[in-house]
């Protein structure tokens, strides 16, 4: 074919403005090309054999590839190379009629973003034409360099490898008759998470295979030769075997070459026509096999091995990013558009079989478009126990509701890895059982469960949060000191949650066994620190630590929480039997302010303990004990909702969908927190104290978490750590005299 500079004609579609070249013929286009493989009506080709099916697929994947090279090198930036070398499967998952496709891989994003544009979902951007996506590619409101959960049609984001399957597995999970394929790099498999979660998902739902991992196996990663790039055919299939796949079906490129290329990984658009043809018709009937098995009870993975960027400007590692170099006017750009250009017919043939496929543009059809119709959960049975009264377990009295709300929520599950019984929330596990293939009482195991147990905290966390992003309601529970190794997930979906077009359940996480009760244990087991992530996250404006003072707090938190759309909130609490020191509307008012006054004494001068947590509110009780002794007052303020004590100007959130402006005004702060001098206390991170250190004006000071150790008790470690009634004391008489 030829390609030329356009000229504007009136026959040119208004989409096609901004495309750099077009050719002036197809071939094969006047034998395969006069009428849309999917007729007007369909949502798929009608047989995946058809040769002009098989064109118009080629013709998909060639498009797919001049939009990603043209866009991204509109701006000089991004990555075409690793889409371009699976962009016939993409195609065919397309023409067959699958459009609920996420991925494993962010650089795949500009593939992701022309795939929206040619079946019309950007238009929900106004983004009606190629100009228009060069110019919004990598912009501020425009099309992120990795995909979000703001663009119009896609599923989820994607950013850090190893995350796909748990989008694609939570969409199979809630509708069962839909495929959820994920593209999933060579590089990304190469990740720990990916084929554990999966083998952990398909023992707990062995009827639930309608996700279908597309590994593009193209020999490269970002820099360098994948690590896989030097096994056989035999030795991939084998390792998709030995993890418990069924199906496996892998196209080689490289079988269908017939111009002498080298190597194990091989570019299929510089075969001949009719090799092209044939390469993309075993991949059409492969991928359409692939689905009707993963749809039909097998676990199945679609493999293409085809060379990283295949038909773009460069080919293994280097295409996988542009450089400054890389422009539009650039010789080698220049050349790869030329030789991927279409005819404006050809365009106009595309973008039909692109907007019909599926039953219309993904931004209409995908699930993810749409709120997902949840159980009414109606008036959950708190029980309110009494001031003052015998201590009880915060987390034990949390599982009770949880229990009930998975009973009338079938969808609902919870996910731990394996600790439920050691966080003092058993009855969880009592209640909704945890899954597993065999059945046992003793330890609360069922086929049909809602307790979903992997070992790994990012199988935990991805597949919790994933079924939020989709609509449903989770928990995820986790040891505070492990969690850490499912937050990436949780942090990904939390953004993503922020830019949302739609509502969806909050993602909500409970935080147990922390530092402070894990003396014996050791350092191992206590990390507090991860609440200086969250510290850091709640400047993002939908992120919610929460922190109840005791087992009547946690249930005001966690029915506020079931509530919340489009949040991620973290609940952190001691398995340790504490005292009542609150009544539910007490929770109910700190929820909306920040934080209540749990005890005020009178004296000479008035030390304020700001506090977060439960456990450290003992020494700050005994330390105003000491205090009154020697005649100076003091007022105990119990921290739950730090994010509502920041101003509003500390905190992104008006930039957020499902805006939570609440914020504790300077009048009722300085009533709350005034005093003579402050200080605060928490037994984890001190950033989660900045919100009030940053508006208080009085003498103040911190204790917080140093670092782990070795103790017999809490009390011992609380001292390692300068956590003591005599060390409170003494700063606070330091800080009023």
């Amino acid at each position: 074919m030829t390609a030329t500079t356009p000229k504007p004609t009136s026959a040119t579609p208004a989409f096609c403005e901004g495309i750099q070249y077009f050719s002036e013929t197809v071939p094969g286009f006047e034998t395969y090309g006069k009428t849309p493989a999917i007729a007007q009506g369909s949502k798929s080709i009608a047989d995946p054999a058809d040769p002009a099916a098989v064109f118009q697929t080629m013709l998909a994947a060639d498009a797919l590839r001049y939009l990603t090279l043209q866009v991204t090198a509109s701006k000089a930036s991004g990555h075409p190379g690793g889409f371009a070398s699976q962009a016939e499967a993409y195609a065919a998952l397309v023409m067959l009629g699958h459009k609920n496709i996420v991925t494993e891989v962010g650089h795949h994003a500009p593939g992701f973003y022309s795939a929206m544009f040619l079946d019309r979902s950007l238009e929900d951007m106004g983004i009606v034409n190629v100009q228009q996506v060069r110019d919004k590619f990598r912009e501020k409101d425009g099309l992120l360099g990795h995909l979000s959960g703001f663009i119009p049609g896609l599923l989820a984001p994607a950013g850090p490898l190893g995350q796909g399957q748990h989008f694609a597995m939570s969409g199979a999970l809630l509708h069962r008759d839909k495929l959820f394929a994920f593209t999933m790099g060579d590089g990304g498999m190469g990740e720990p998470y990916p084929m554990s979660s999966m083998g952990h998902f398909h023992t707990a739902y062995p009827t639930v295979t309608n996700f279908l991992p597309v590994l593009v196996w193209n020999g490269y990663s970002q820099e360098h030769h994948s690590m896989v790039s030097t096994k056989t055919n035999a030795e991939m299939i084998a390792y998709w075997q030995g993890n418990g796949f069924e199906e496996i079906i892998l196209i080689d490129a490289k079988e269908f070459d017939d111009g002498s290329q080298t190597g194990d990984y091989i570019d299929s658009t510089a075969f001949s026509l009719e090799q092209r043809m044939a390469f993309t018709k075993a991949v059409l009937q492969a991928v359409d096999k692939a689905a009707k098995s993963a749809l039909g009870g097998k676990l199945t993975v679609f493999i293409i091995k085809q060379l990283k960027g295949a038909g773009v400007h460069a080919l293994g590692a280097k295409s996988h990013n542009l450089y400054p170099k890389d422009t539009l006017d650039a010789p080698h750009i220049v050349s790869a558009l030329k030789q991927r250009a279409l005819s404006v017919e050809a365009w106009q043939l595309v973008r039909t079989n692109a907007e019909r496929a599926g039953g219309g543009p993904a931004a209409k059809t995908v699930v993810t478009e749409f709120e997902l119709p949840l159980a009414d959960l109606g008036e959950l049975p708190l029980e309110e126990f009494a001031v003052g009264g015998e201590a009880k377990v915060s987390t034990t009295a949390m599982g009770r509701l949880v229990g009930k709300v998975g009973e009338r929520d079938r969808t609902f599950i919870v996910t731990n890895a394996d600790g439920n019984e050691a966080s003092g929330i058993a009855n969880i596990n009592q209640a909704l059982k945890i899954i597993h293939p065999t059945t046992d009482d003793l330890y609360n195991q069922s086929p049909n469960g809602q307790v979903y147990e992997p070992l790994s905290e990012d199988a935990c966390a991805g597949l919790a949060v994933g079924l939020s992003l989709f609509g449903a309601r989770t928990l995820w529970c986790s040891y505070e000191s492990f969690a850490i190794n499912g937050l990436p997930i949780w942090q990904t979906v939390t953004q993503a949650m922020a830019e949302l077009r739609r509502p969806t359940p909050a993602t909500v996480t409970l935080f147990t066994a922390g530092a402070l009760e894990q003396g014996r244990n050791g350092w191992t087991h206590q990390r507090p620190e991860i609440e200086a992530y969250f510290a850091a996250m709640m400047r993002n404006g939908n992120v919610f630590p929460l922190f109840p003072p005791d087992a009547n707090s946690i249930q005001a938190c966690y029915d506020w929480a079931l509530t919340a759309k489009n949040k991620g909130i973290v609940i952190t609490a001691s398995k340790s039997p504490l005292p009542i020191r609150t009544t539910f509307e007490q929770t109910r008012q700190g929820l909306e302010d920040g934080a209540i006054v749990l005890q005020e004494i009178a004296g000479s001068k008035k030390v304020v303990f700001a506090v977060i947590g439960d456990m450290s509110l003992i020494p700050a009780f005994e330390a105003a004990t000491a205090l009154e002794k020697s005649g100076i007052g003091s007022r105990i303020v119990s921290i739950i909702n730090p994010r509502r004590l920041y101003r509003p100007t500390d905190v992104a959130w008006d930039t957020c969908s499902e805006a939570d402006g609440g914020f504790l005004s300077d009048d009722k702060f300085a009533e709350m927190f005034g005093g003579d001098a402050l200080i605060g206390v928490i037994g984890g991170a001190s950033g989660m104290l900045e919100p009030v250190m940053l508006r208080s004006n009085c003498p103040r000071d911190t204790f917080a978490w140093k670092r782990g150790e070795t103790t017999a008790s809490a009390g011992e470690l609380m001292a390692f750590n300068g956590l003591t009634a005599e060390a409170l004391t003494k700063r606070a008489i330091a800080l009023v005299h």
